[in-house]
C-alpha cells in the first residue's frame, strides 16, 4: 500500500522536480504537483495545481488535504534580491503558515549546501556547524532552516532540511567528487525523510557515499538515509581533464565553489 494518501511536490517543473515527479507517485495514492511554470499534462494519480509561492491564498489552497510536503519550489540559484525574497523567504513563510492551518505534520525542505558554502574544502563539518552562506540564495535557505525550526518548536511541524549537494546524473567536475548526489540517492534521502518514525527538526546533508567527504551526517543518522552510489568511478576521467584549482581561487578554496564568485545582481 502507498505510504501516503496525498503528497505535495512543489517546484515540480524544475530540474529536480522532474526527477522526483515519477518516483514519488509510487509512494502515494495522489501526487499533487505545483509550480509557477508549465507542468504539462497530468498522469494517472497526479493533480496539477499551479501556484506562485508569494501568493498567500494560492499556497494555502495548495496545502489543503495534503499529508506531507516535498518543498523544492523557489529560486534554486543565486539571483537578484527581490525574486529570492518573494519565492524563498516570503514563499517559505506562506508554506509553513498553510501547513499549520491545514495540520500538515511533515515537510521535506530542499535546503542547500550553499548554507555552508564558506567552509573550506579542507574541512569536514557536521550538521551542527553554524551557517556560513555563500550567496543571497544561501542566506534564503538558512532562513528556511530557521523558520522550520521555529514551526517545529512552536507548532510541532516536523521538517528535514535536506542540504542538497550536486544532484546530477553523474559528477561533472572535481568539486562534485565530494558534493555529488545521485538521483537514486536523492529519492532515498527524500523517502527516508518522509517515512522515518520521528524526525523532529533535522538538518541532513544530501550527498552520495563519496570517498571525498566534506559533510558528516552522524547527527541525522536517525533518518535512516543510506546512500548507495559513489562518485569514485568518475574520478580518473575528471582529474585527467580538469587541473587542480589554485588554492587561492575561491572556487578551489571554499565548499561553495563557483557560487562564491556570483553576484551582486543590481
Amino acid at each position: 500500500m502507498p505510504a501516503f494518501h496525498r503528497l505535495l511536490l512543489t517546484g515540480a517543473a524544475g530540474g529536480l522536480g522532474r526527477v522526483l515527479r515519477p518516483r514519488l507517485k509510487a509512494y502515494c495514492s495522489r501526487l499533487r504537483l505545483s509550480d509557477r511554470a508549465d507542468l504539462g499534462l497530468p498522469a494517472e494519480g497526479e493533480e496539477l495545481q499551479p501556484a506562485a509561492l508569494e501568493d498567500k491564498a494560492a499556497v494555502h489552497a495548495l496545502l489543503d488535504g495534503v499529508d506531507a510536503v516535498v518543498h523544492l519550489g523557489g529560486i534554486s540559484v543565486e539571483a537578484a534580491w527581490q525574486p529570492i525574497l518573494d519565492a524563498n523567504i516570503v514563499g517559505t513563510y506562506h508554506l509553513y503558515e498553510a501547513a499549520r492551518h491545514h495540520r500538515v505534520r511533515r515537510i521535506v525542505f530542499a535546503s542547500s549546501n550553499h548554507v555552508t558554502g564558506f567552509y573550506g574544502q579542507d574541512e569536514v563539518i557536521d550538521t551542527q556547524a553554524p551557517p556560513r552562506p555563500d550567496t543571497l540564495y544561501g542566506v534564503s535557505k538558512a532562513f528556511g532552516e530557521n523558520l522550520s525550526r521555529m514551526y517545529y518548536d512552536r507548532y510541532g511541524i516536523e521538517t528535514v532540511c535536506l542540504r542538497i549537494g550536486s544532484a546530477t546524473p553523474a559528477p561533472e567536475n572535481r568539486r562534485m567528487l565530494a558534493s555529488w548526489l545521485s538521483h537514486d540517492d536523492l529519492e532515498r534521502a527524500v523517502m527516508a525523510s518522509l517515512t522515518a518514525h520521528k524526525v523532529g527538526h533535522t538538518v541532513m546533508f544530501g550527498c552520495s557515499d563519496n570517498a571525498t567527504r566534506w559533510w558528516d551526517n552522524t547527527g541525522a543518522s536517525h533518518i535512516g538515509f543510506r546512500p548507495r552510489d559513489c562518485s569514485e568511478p568518475w574520478r580518473a576521467e575528471i582529474e585527467a581533464r580538469e587541473p587542480l584549482a589554485d588554492p587561492q581561487d575561491p572556487y578551489g578554496r571554499y565548499q561553495g565553489g563557483v557560487f562564491i564568485n556570483l553576484g551582486p545582481f543590481d
